[in-house]
C-alpha cells in the first residue's frame, strides 16, 4: 500500500523549533515532487514549501528565511525544519507527493506566544 506518513509536530513557544518527517512506503519516492501543506482552523489548506525530483526549493513568502525543506532518498523521506515558529504557524501540516496524487494524515503543529 502507497501512503505517506508524517511525524514530528508537536507544542512549542513562539521562537522555537520543529522538524517533520514524511515517509512515503511503496510507489516511485524518487520521481515525486513533494511537498508540505498547512490547514489553520477555518482556513484553506496552503502551500508551505515544495522541493522537486532534482532538489529545487520553494516555500511560501511566510516562511521564507525561517523553514527548510529538504529529502532523504535513500531513506525515502522528506522533512521540514521550522525555526523562528510564530502563532500564526499553527495549523495541521500535510505532506504531498505530487504526481502520486497522495496526502499524508496530518500532525498537529502549535505555536503557544
Amino acid at each position: 500500500q502507497v501512503q505517506l506518513v508524517e511525524s514530528g509536530g508537536g507544542l512549542v513557544q513562539a521562537g522555537g523549533s520543529l522538524r517533520l518527517s514524511c515517509t512515503m512506503s511503496g510507489g516511485f519516492f524518487s520521481i515525486n515532487t513533494m511537498g508540505w501543506y498547512r490547514q489553520a482552523p477555518g482556513k484553506q489548506r496552503e502551500l508551505v514549501a515544495t522541493i522537486t525530483s532534482g532538489g529545487s526549493a520553494n516555500y511560501a513568502e511566510s516562511v521564507k528565511g525561517r523553514f527548510t525543506i529538504s529529502r532523504d532518498y535513500a531513506k525515502r523521506m522528506v522533512y521540514l525544519q521550522m525555526n523562528s515558529l510564530k502563532p500564526e504557524d499553527t495549523a495541521v501540516y500535510y505532506c504531498n507527493a505530487e504526481r502520486s496524487r497522495l496526502w499524508g494524515q496530518g500532525t498537529q503543529v502549535t505555536v503557544s506566544s
